[in-house]
């Protein structure tokens, strides 16, 4: 399969606009993300290991386990998105947050953040690819079981969540909960929109 180059570059920016997302919003404001978004989130704070780094390992170990049934197709655009998540992150690493204050508006940063993951995610999902392995793992299993995807992503969201209560206060969890809920929702959203900025070939046809 060929891969084109403007589905390239969709994997390549919403990854960028994910990372942006997670850095600014989800890293210092106490809101996390389920999947390999949070897991790379738990694994700073008790590891100090930068998500520029885990979130590439992760990925790459959850990718090698889906190319078999989502084709070479979608391990060649994983791998851009992969590349713009790690190289953006690092990037936004070099400079303070925009909006520190979010730290005190819950709410605030749950809907921000949603929207930064959702369409991030949503937008590489729809051209055949994947911004982490959680996306590779949600479209495989929904190939195999026909599911909505957005409720494959709430069950694996759930699981980091409750992990993530070793160092997130109970109360921001709840938070983190409306924020995976609405990501999910803005996720199934977009593979069900017909627009000129999301025509790729959807894997889950």
């Amino acid at each position: 399969m060929k891969l084109k180059v403007e589905y390239g570059l969709t994997a390549f920016c919403s990854s960028a606009f994910l990372a942006f997302g997670l850095y600014h919003v989800h890293s210092m404001s106490g809101v996390t993300e389920g999947g390999v978004l949070g897991m790379t989130l738990l694994l700073e704070h008790w590891l100090h290991i930068s998500p520029a780094i885990s979130g590439f390992i992760m990925n790459a170990l959850c990718y090698i386990g889906g190319w078999r049934l989502l084709g070479r197709g979608f391990v060649g655009y994983s791998a851009v998105s992969a590349v713009g998540f790690s190289l953006a992150y690092k990037l936004f690493e070099q400079f303070p947050p925009m909006w520190p204050q979010l730290a005190e508006m819950p709410l605030a940063a749950s809907v921000l953040g949603a929207v930064f993951v959702g369409v991030g995610a949503g937008l590489c999902v729809r051209v055949g690819g994947a911004t982490g392995g959680d996306d590779a793992l949600a479209m495989c299993v929904s190939y195999v079981t026909h599911w909505d995807i957005q409720w494959i992503y709430l069950l694996s969201d759930f699981v980091v969540l409750a992990l993530s209560i070793s160092y997130i206060p109970l109360g921001r969890i709840g938070w983190s909960v409306l924020t995976v809920v609405l990501s999910g929702q803005i996720i199934g959203l977009i593979q069900k929109l017909n627009v000129p900025w999301a025509q790729g070939k959807k894997p889950l046809d």
